[in-house]
């Protein structure tokens, strides 16, 4: 049982994760709005969402020594005003180099505040209670992206594309004085010298691969410019896991990666959220630019997929006690790979109640999947790991969150290359994207039948045997 505490914790850097993954996915829907008060291209704009995901890809890995050096309270609450302050910043730009500046910075306090934060939450946890830990937090993760266009395109609709931004105030000061209040200043530890190659090498390999991402989203970038940047970064992240691997006090322990079950989390778990991050992209697309819909028509049932996801979260830990993980990392990856392709059957003459259901029914099996891989990363990890795993895993994280706009293009162009209509090229994108999710559930059938027990309350039968 959680304690009060805790729950408060937990509570207070879910709210923190749903600022972070909201500003990484709004600002597209107010693109033509800021390139004209900016006096600048619709496309030069997507520097602006692009420099955010860099930097939170970037400065994420380091999340774990500076707390070693300076303390979680110090980081977490400093995070928190870094965060605030740049988003008073970028609604106050009056040019795209300002705001793309701001943005970097508001970067920065992400990337700190919810790596932070989570591990201020699992710090002493009893494994039992990291299921319903994970639980709070998980949840904003998958609720912002699906809310970001709707109310994108009523904030910039009725206001302006300032208040985006400007939402995150009296946001970001109420989690400073709760935070303030509810985390409790810890030991400082005396962490090794700062592993400056694993620094320079890690962001640059990041930093090129989101970089790329942003190349391939953008339709008017030539390949051969796209593969000589994710060329870079092939070769630097290469290099920074052999150095990883070799010296002796690495900015991350990739050895954390020999635990099953938490390698499990980071391979499927990313091929996920890549669906996860693709679906309230191309969703939006197939419904304004193929069905002719509104915008907020398209929103409202998009908004169908946080329905899902909220349905099914109170039987989550349940289902994880009475299942446990294998089975239902099982069912999950087969639930989103169908319900994905099955947006490939969808037509402007489809029901919308027969729509809605369908984007209800991804919502949740999305949600009960990131549950599961969220959960079972930390599940078997010792604690003295607890801090690379947490920062191994957020990077994972926000790298797949952001290369699923990304896959999606690049499905959606092979759609357009293989078939003759619009219909069809996304009919043979979502089916792309479906497969992508099915590739997780390789994964989930090599785990041994127990992985992840150690955090259950109730198992359904003996782990001793593998699978």
């Amino acid at each position: 049982m959680l304690e009060p505490r805790q729950r408060a914790t937990a509570l207070l850097v879910a709210g923190c994760f749903f600022m972070e993954m909201l500003d990484g996915t709004i600002v597209a829907t107010a693109a033509p709005q800021m390139a004209a008060s900016l006096h600048t291209t619709p496309s030069s704009v997507g520097l602006v969402i692009t420099a955010y995901l860099l930097t939170l890809a970037v400065l994420i890995p380091l999340s774990g020594w500076l707390t070693a050096r300076y303390g979680a309270r110090r980081i977490f609450l400093g995070a928190i005003v870094l965060f605030t302050l740049a988003s008073a910043g970028c609604a106050a730009s009056g040019s795209l180099g300002l705001l793309i500046a701001m943005r970097v910075l508001q970067g920065a306090g992400g990337a700190m505040m919810v790596p932070v934060g989570r591990l201020l939450v699992l710090n002493g946890a009893q494994k039992t209670d990291i299921p319903k830990i994970m639980a709070y937090i998980v949840w904003p993760g998958l609720m912002a992206p699906v809310v970001a266009p709707l109310l994108g395109g009523l904030l910039t609709t009725y206001a302006s594309w300032h208040w985006m931004f400007l939402v995150n105030l009296p946001l970001g000061v109420a989690a400073f004085a709760v935070a303030r209040r509810l985390v409790a200043a810890g030991p400082t530890a005396t962490p090794p010298p700062l592993d400056v190659p694993g620094v320079l090498l890690s962001c640059t390999g990041l930093a090129a691969l989101t970089w790329a991402a942003h190349l391939v989203a953008d339709t008017g970038s030539g390949w051969p410019v796209v593969a000589s940047v994710a060329a870079l970064a092939v070769l630097a992240l290469g290099a920074a896991g052999r150095h990883l691997l070799r010296t002796a006090h690495p900015l991350v322990h990739l050895r954390t990666l020999d635990v099953a079950s938490f390698r499990a989390s980071v391979t499927g778990g990313s091929l996920f959220w890549i669906v996860v991050g693709a679906m309230p992209f191309l969703l939006p697309l197939l419904f304004q630019e193929v069905f002719g819909w509104s915008a907020v028509k398209s929103g409202a049932v998009v908004l169908f997929v946080f329905v899902g996801n909220i349905g099914i979260k109170p039987a989550t830990t349940y289902l994880l006690n009475r299942f446990g993980f294998r089975p239902l990392l099982i069912v999950s990856t087969a639930g989103l790979a169908a319900t994905v392709a099955g947006c490939a059957l969808l037509t402007g003459a489809t029901p919308v109640a027969v729509t809605a259901v369908l984007v209800m029914l991804s919502g949740a099996t999305r949600s009960l999947g990131l549950t599961c891989y969220s959960t079972i990363a930390f599940s078997d990890v010792a604690p003295e790991r607890l801090r690379d795993a947490n920062a191994l895993s957020a990077t994972a994280t926000q790298l797949a969150a952001g290369l699923g706009v990304a896959v999606a293009t690049v499905a959606l162009r092979l759609g357009g290359a293989f078939a003759g209509t619009p219909s069809g090229a996304y009919a043979v994108a979502f089916c792309l994207l479906g497969a992508v999710g099915l590739a997780p559930m390789a994964g989930a059938l090599r785990l041994h039948r127990g992985a992840g027990d150690a955090v259950r309350t109730t198992l359904a039968r003996p782990s001793g045997r593998a699978s």
